[in-house]
């Protein structure tokens, strides 16, 4: 829930995108609003694995939004890949968590409307997040009004750029598009540097912070011979 105070003086609601349990818990103690839910971060996010979902809604004491996300790669998902999508959030649903993101376009670089409004009827009463799928989009107008049609509670974005501070003029024609009819959740490098001047330069409600930091192993002996992706 947004913290009571105006909306011209309210803080923006604060949300950390995390891999896994001790993301969820260590984003928790300081003081995140809401933990968007993933696995593997170096892909831009999938799916979680059933026992973090689990381990979540035990230890959550903030709400969390889970990521409905069968791959990495592109946004474009084959009929089987939508079907385990649409199981994933018709199973969320049953588990009772606070929200599901997801996002699904088009070849041509639209909002894929009828795949949006599907997943998001199935979510029922679940809080809805298009991911940066969104930013993928040819017409971003356009498909902030598809996600609008669709009924999507709001949407996460970076302007269509790198960063927020490059998306400046897109967020804050978004937020003056959406008004009361959809969330824009800013993100794309935001730090304590920047917070204030994208918030102020755009309206932005609420915003998004990326937790990635390497942690060395804790492994004693490592084989030098294999590796097993990623950094190891």
């Amino acid at each position: 829930m947004d913290r009571p105070l105006t909306k011209a003086l309210r803080l923006p609601l604060i949300e950390i995108c995390v891999e896994g349990i001790d993301g969820l818990l260590a984003a928790q103690a300081v003081g995140a609003d809401r933990i968007e839910l993933c696995a593997s971060l170096v892909e831009g996010g999938i799916t979680p694995s059933l026992g973090t979902i689990r381990a979540a809604i035990e230890q959550a004491n903030v709400p969390f939004h889970v990521m409905v996300r069968p791959r990495g790669g592109d946004f474009l998902y084959s009929e089987t890949e939508y079907a385990s999508m649409l199981a994933d959030v018709s199973a969320l649903r049953e588990l009772g968590v606070p929200g599901v993101v997801f996002g699904c376009l088009n070849a041509d670089g639209t909002m894929d409307e009828a795949r949006m409004s599907e997943l998001t009827q199935a979510a029922g009463p679940l809080n809805v997040t298009c991911h940066r799928a969104f930013d993928m989009t040819r017409e971003p107008a356009e498909a902030l009004e598809s996600l609008i049609r669709s009924k999507v509670g709001r949407v996460l974005t970076s302007g269509q750029r790198d960063t927020a501070i490059e998306g400046l003029p897109l967020l804050a024609d978004l937020v003056r598009q959406a008004g009361d009819r959809i969330v824009i959740l800013g993100c794309g490098g935001l730090d304590l540097h920047n917070i204030a001047e994208v918030r102020s330069r755009t309206g932005l409600s609420e915003m998004h912070f990326a937790a990635l930091k390497d942690v060395p192993s804790a492994m004693d002996y490592r084989n030098p011979h294999v590796g097993m992706g990623g950094s190891d």
